[in-house]
């Protein structure tokens, strides 16, 4: 019960304050909002990826291991996804909206957290972690954001905007810095590292300014699907995953516990920016995030008992 209640108190209860404190701003000095997401998106989301990254200790041998389950775990969630919403019979932004918020998770400022207090004295676990983030950049900015643009773009003009994104050269930066061992200099890495610090306050204040501006008259539909997808439907399917491809130990309890973390706040930043149902979108990150207090401790808990 007290392990239950240090995840509550150091993780969720901060990311409670922010959203908070960015309610409380947007109702006293009425922020427009798009150049905050145009910040957040072009110059601290790169930044923070590029940092993650860079300094991951990831083994050679561990990101082999994972590649199969990863690659599986993102195909099915994101078949899901598709199938719900046509069942569901849902168009255009809410269609949009279950679906990236189904597949994408945020293993950013929630999960990394989640893993530091949960493995702090295996880094193998955190080391998956990493390893997941980086998975979840990429599928942000391909699967994510052609869902957002597909409907009135075409695939071509999907992949000329997401190569207009910095965030894809910090990732590629960050690999090849990787791959041959280079030195950043460091006139250069405390710019960066002072971004990337203040990337996960940001993007909360963000959603919690989203969201002073929603007028919350019923509880949509896609909240409680979105939910029921990210938070029970993922960790069921990682945890089916994880027993048939024989992942044991830390790997299989940290690519569990990832599983079960709540809806990207990446998505709600990126409706924001091409106005895509921007309101429900943010309504999703934000009832997912709550709901996860109860479900990932629940599944922090089943990891450590069956691994």
């Amino acid at each position: 019960m007290a392990y239950i209640s240090l995840i509550f108190v150091d993780v969720i209860v901060p990311l409670l304050i922010l959203l908070g404190i960015g309610v409380l701003l947007q109702k006293k000095f009425e922020f427009r909002l798009r150049p905050i997401a145009n910040l957040l998106t072009y110059c601290f989301l790169p930044s923070a990826v590029f940092l993650n990254l860079y300094e991951a200790e990831i083994d050679a041998g561990l990101l082999g291991q994972l590649v199969v389950y990863l690659a599986l775990f993102v195909l099915v969630i994101a078949l899901f996804g598709e199938w719900l919403s046509r069942f569901l019979g849902l168009a255009g932004g809410e269609q949009t909206a279950l679906k990236n918020s189904i597949s994408l998770m945020n293993s950013g400022n929630y999960g990394l957290p989640v893993s530091q207090l949960a493995f702090s004295a295996n880094p193998v676990g955190v080391s998956v972690q990493i390893i997941v983030l980086v998975v979840q950049n990429l599928l942000t900015f391909t699967y994510g954001l052609y869902n957002l643009r597909s409907s009135s773009k075409s695939l071509v003009e999907v992949m000329r905007e997401l190569l207009r994104l910095p965030v894809i050269y910090a990732l590629a930066a960050a690999f090849i810095l990787k791959m041959f061992q280079a030195e950043v200099p460091r006139f250069i890495m405390v710019p960066i590292e002072q971004l990337a610090g203040g990337f996960a306050a940001l993007a909360l204040l963000l959603l919690g300014m989203q969201l002073a501006q929603i007028e919350i008259r019923s509880f949509h539909r896609v909240i409680a699907w979105s939910a029921l997808g990210r938070l029970i439907v993922g960790p069921a399917v990682a945890l089916l995953l994880i027993m048939l491809l024989g992942i044991d130990g830390v790997i299989a309890q940290s690519l569990f516990i990832a599983s079960a973390f709540p809806t990207s706040r990446n998505t709600a930043t990126l409706a924001l920016e091409y106005d895509v149902e921007p309101e429900l979108h943010a309504q999703v990150v934000l009832y997912s995030t709550i709901l996860s207090s109860i479900t990932v401790t629940f599944v922090i808990y089943l990891s450590m008992q069956l691994f």
